[in-house]
């Protein structure tokens, strides 16, 4: 019971986590970077199912929600996002694309879910230089709720699966990266850079 429950405020967390940053989209307080939330929402199903494939259950309702908000949020970002076109997001794209290609072609699904992992985390290493380039165009809360999100994630997994625990592992450290990318751009003084290079 204890697993489903946290399964079940697993996937809430994750859902919460976006309303803070849609609000902050919307007040143009937060620029997402276009290309991570790209191949984090074209990944997101594909963890789903890589998951579902290894007999997960209640734990699935985290990938889901990270997946449906992802999509949302990408969305967003083609008219109030940062990025598309510079060097790092075209390398970091033709990484996730050719990644892609190797997930294509195997057919064990914990070897997917290891390829979808390090795609999604060429998404992640884009938004760690933006948020320490310019740490106020990042929502905070959204990061540690989506970290929360992973834990309980985790916890919703309910026995010591490798497998079954690595993506909501993986959420963890990749908001925790962020977070803390976001902290040393605040401590280092980025927020000094003018808002040009966000535009």
């Amino acid at each position: 019971m204890i697993y489903q429950i946290a399964g079940y405020l697993s996937g809430i967390t994750i859902l919460l986590s976006f309303v803070p940053y849609i609000r902050d989209i919307f007040k143009r307080t937060t620029k997402p970077e276009r290309v991570s939330w790209l191949i984090w929402s074209l990944l997101g199903s594909i963890s789903f199912f890589s998951q579902l494939a290894e007999g997960a259950s209640y734990s699935l309702i985290m990938t889901g929600a990270q997946a449906i908000g992802d999509l949302f949020i990408f969305i967003l970002a083609i008219k109030y996002g940062f990025g598309g076109l510079i060097k790092r997001d075209i390398i970091a794209f033709i990484g996730a694309i050719l990644a892609l290609w190797l997930w294509y072609l195997t057919s064990e699904a914990a070897i997917a879910l290891f390829i979808v992992i390090f795609i999604d985390a060429t998404g992640v290493v884009l938004t760690v230089i933006k948020s320490y380039q310019k740490p106020t165009s990042e929502t905070v809360s959204s990061w540690a709720l989506t970290f929360l999100g992973g834990l309980l994630g985790c916890l919703a997994v309910g026995k010591v699966n490798f497998i079954l625990l690595a993506f909501p592992i993986y959420i963890c450290l990749a908001s925790l990266s962020v977070l803390i990318a976001i902290k040393l751009g605040v401590k280092f003084g980025r927020n000094s850079i003018s808002n040009s290079i966000l535009e």
